[in-house]
């Protein structure tokens, strides 16, 4: 898969060890099918269905909901990687821009949300992410959105953009504006 990047500097948070990896974000794909349920259980007992999504935003947000506040400002079609493991997993049906916060303070310790990385863990989803766009708290320092650097990397997607806890009104428009931009070019790049 080939990657579009279109580099900016972004406020003073971009840290000098991690530069190399930050881009603008960019809006979504064009609007979706939404999210279908799937699955009744198996054997030996009731289990979380499978819930589809071809939202072209997939988030993750933690009981403090910064990151669900921020992607509701966006106002596009998206879709939440479940909180408890007792909900519904979630398989991506198209390709996605990952929306994540970092945990772990300053120590980074546990960065990537364990809800996160169970949602990666599945290979469907793993092979459709396209990019990622990490959340962060700058009184962390250098762990400031680790998480999303962490997921880029692993996944060899861009890091799209940085913002702090739930974002202001001109993260909200770089982002919209960035994806736009970064769909496009990934769309002209694809066979």
């Amino acid at each position: 898969m080939q990657s579009v990047e279109v580099v900016h500097e972004d406020r003073a948070t971009v840290h000098p060890t991690t530069a190399h990896r930050t881009t603008t974000a960019h809006r979504l794909l064009p609007p979706s099918s939404g999210v279908v349920s799937t699955g009744t259980g198996s054997v030996g007992g009731p289990q979380p269905c499978t819930r589809h999504t071809a939202s072209g935003l997939i988030y993750f947000s933690s009981v403090s909901d910064n990151t669900h506040r921020f992607v509701q400002k966006l106002g596009v079609d998206s879709a939440r990687i479940p909180l408890y493991s007792s909900e519904e997993t979630l398989l991506a049906n198209r390709p996605y821009v990952l929306v994540l916060p970092t945990y772990g303070g300053e120590t980074g310790h546990g960065a990537v949300p364990k809800q996160v990385i169970r949602f990666l863990n599945v290979e469907q989803n793993r092979s459709l992410i396209r990019g990622v766009v990490g959340a962060g708290n700058t009184n962390f320092g250098e762990t400031y959105c680790l998480a999303g650097d962490i997921v880029a990397a692993k996944c060899t997607v861009p890091l799209l953009y940085r913002f702090e806890l739930m974002g202001t009104s001109r993260d909200v428009d770089r982002v919209n504006q960035g994806l736009d931009t970064f769909w496009t070019r990934l769309s002209q790049h694809l066979p």
